[in-house]
């Protein structure tokens, strides 16, 4: 599995060159919203793997090798949670020097990562199932799905913490606590789903 992981790095490699800097200017641009939004679009990079992987006919060359589909799959996965765990830690280190620093921006805050970080988990869960169902080239409606998932849950997630920081701190503070706990549950109950799925809808492609 380590070998499919490297092979997709060397395949995003040269977007990620480019897509660190996109990554700071969006981040200081758009506040806390920026920094969540970075995290989940992250865990989206495996399906730009995939779609460079369909257009080589990389799965008629997978099949002669020997990788079995549970790894094929799970090397999907893993990629997704190290983008977004990398895109988290590199948001972290922006917030840490913007306070160290003392400068003027927004960057949000280390829990707005960990729930980033969930968000994308699920959205993974989500998604990837029917991206290795029916392809990347067909599964136009499983992209828009995806970018409304990515929106839609950052401005959830920014809301969030604004209320934190709101009016009502008794209220704010056990909203947070819901919220911190609900969604590592609920990442990983879809992704004790999402993976077996996967595996039998990867196996009913091939």
């Amino acid at each position: 599995m380590k070998a499919l992981i490297q092979k997709d790095v060397y395949v995003l490699w040269k977007q990620m060159k480019i897509f660190i800097f996109v990554m700071l200017v969006i981040m200081v641009g758009n506040g806390s919203f920026g920094s969540v939004f970075i995290v989940v679009w992250c865990s989206m990079l495996p399906y730009t793997a995939l779609a460079y992987d369909e257009r080589c006919k990389w799965d008629q060359l997978a099949a002669m090798m020997p990788y079995s589909p549970r790894d094929l799959v799970l090397s999907r996965y893993v990629l997704g949670w190290l983008c977004a765990g990398g895109a988290g830690a590199f948001v972290l280190a922006v917030q840490v020097a913007v306070r160290v620093l003392r400068l003027p921006l927004e960057t949000g805050t280390p829990g707005g990562i960990l729930l980033s970080f969930c968000a994308s988990a699920c959205i993974l869960a989500i998604t990837l199932p029917l991206m290795l169902r029916f392809s990347v080239e067909r599964g136009r409606m499983v992209m828009f799905l995806m970018i409304f998932l990515v929106c839609g849950g950052a401005g959830a997630l920014v809301s969030v913490m604004g209320a934190v920081s709101g009016p009502v701190p008794g209220n704010a503070a056990a909203l947070w606590s819901a919220v911190t706990v609900a969604a590592p549950v609920a990442a990983v109950a879809l992704t004790a789903v999402s993976i077996p799925l996967s595996m039998r809808l990867y196996a009913a492609r091939q």
